[in-house]
């Protein structure tokens, strides 16, 4: 074995992690960190790359649809909910905060204060369908991604932002129109897969 190359559980090694749902053909790298598994649904072919780090503690959770990858480094902070439905992906280095600070000083910060002490924004994050995230972008709490929408690497998206749409910045905003050829493709993918 190659000691570099840690490689990835399959849904048959992760039956025992009690995640809330798991599908057909996970695979999780071996060098991600997850906490709250049995508050973590996942569906069939999905694929979440190395030293990923997923925090679904206290009230947290995550729903991941299937045909998800999750590359690389990412940060899915659950702690208000996250949700990607199916055919989305988040490149390299993505954060999703679905829970943030209060960073005026009026608050303390930090996860070991007791809540009361903390001024935490919480709010569920949604990535519909077909949503593209480009590496490095960070994603705020309380909002949602429509349908067919990418957002450029290294964006900063603060506001939900509205479906079939190019956006990129910091702030994020749109730049263009998405092409919908892509549901075509995913049609022909599932009458493929039925077929078989």
């Amino acid at each position: 074995m190659n000691p570099f190359v840690p490689g990835y559980y399959n849904e048959h090694d992760l039956e025992a992690v009690g995640f809330k749902a798991l599908g057909h053909n996970v695979q999780i790298a071996k060098n991600c960190t997850i906490i709250g598994p049995e508050k973590i649904a996942i569906g069939d072919n999905v694929r979440i790359d190395g030293y990923t780090t997923i925090l679904a503690s206290r009230d947290g959770w995550l729903e991941l649809g299937s045909y998800i990858h999750i590359g690389a480094y990412c940060f899915l902070g659950a702690a208000g909910g996250i949700r990607m439905e199916d055919f989305t992906t988040i490149s390299q280095g993505v954060k999703i905060y679905s829970g943030t600070d209060d960073y005026s000083g009026m608050y303390l910060i930090s996860p070991i204060a007791p809540r009361e002490y903390t001024g935490v924004t919480l709010g569920t994050v949604t990535l519909h369908r077909h949503v593209l995230v480009g590496s490095g972008t960070v994603i705020l709490p309380k909002l949602s991604i429509g349908e067919g929408s990418s957002v450029g690497a290294m964006s900063f998206v603060k506001k939900s932002l509205e479906p079939w749409g190019i956006y990129a910045g910091c702030p994020v905003r749109r730049l263009k129109e998405r092409s919908k050829n892509l549901l075509k493709l995913e049609a022909k993918l599932r009458e493929d897969k039925s077929q078989m």
